[in-house]
């Protein structure tokens, strides 16, 4: 249990780690693009290495595609909810924190199972969900500075993303001998739906509409790096 609250709060740190940078100073808007861009690219190798391939591995594709419809549901509801409650607001910071949310918990969820069951995690692996995290963060909590949100609340939101998707990780653990493949199969595909509809949903648009022309190389960067420590570890 101790290793998987350590693991837990390794790849969780980077979401609170990118609010406190975005709050240390005002971030240039096409830098911010190109940050939201690389993350994006980061995410979809996410999405295509660990996320789908690993689901396929354990599942087979009825339970992973099952996930995927379930996460890509729940994160447009979700997603509308905050749309509603934040009318006026501008940019995607909501909709990233909601989607590093619905992404971070069943994918530490599955980190916690593997750790419980006796697999170990590569360091590429943690180095390629800060890739994905820490852009991700940035960008939400720069625009959600930028819409009006005290930094305080901005903190603690984040703070509490982080936090859950820690303790996300513990329950896995706990969890490692009461569920099989196929919930791990569905738990991958969640996140794979959830992050697939934010993508095209908010942090693509948002990184474009920041970055312009610059958003297409740096999403194709991130998509490198990310996927070359996926396949790494």
């Amino acid at each position: 249990m101790g290793e998987a609250i350590l693991w837990g709060a390794v790849a969780s740190a980077p979401l609170l780690v990118g609010a406190v940078l975005a709050m240390l100073r005002t971030w240039p808007q096409r830098l911010l693009g190109i940050v939201l861009g690389f993350g994006a690219g980061a995410l979809m190798a996410s999405i295509a290495f660990e996320l789908w391939e690993e689901g396929l591995d354990l599942g087979g594709p009825i339970p992973l595609v099952i996930g995927v419809a379930a996460g890509a549901l729940t994160y447009y509801v979700a997603d509308r909810i905050v749309e509603r409650r934040a009318s006026g607001q501008k940019g995607a910071g909501g909709p990233l924190a909601v989607g590093a949310l619905l992404d971070g918990i069943p994918e530490q969820l599955v980190l916690g199972i593997g750790l419980a069951s006796g697999e170990g995690v590569s360091v590429a692996l943690v180095i390629a969900i800060v890739v994905s995290n820490l852009p991700e963060s940035i960008g939400s909590a720069a625009d959600l500075l930028d819409g009006g949100m005290k930094r305080a609340r901005v903190f603690w939101l984040w703070a509490g993303v982080a936090a859950v998707c820690a303790l996300a990780t513990v329950a896995g653990a706990a969890l490692a001998d009461a569920v099989g493949p196929d919930f791990r199969a569905g738990a991958s595909g969640f996140a794979a739906g959830a992050l697939l509809v934010m993508l095209v949903d908010s942090m693509v648009p948002d990184a474009q509409s920041k970055a312009k022309e610059s958003t297409g190389l740096a999403t194709v960067l991130g998509f490198a790096l990310a996927a070359g420590l996926s396949l790494a570890s």
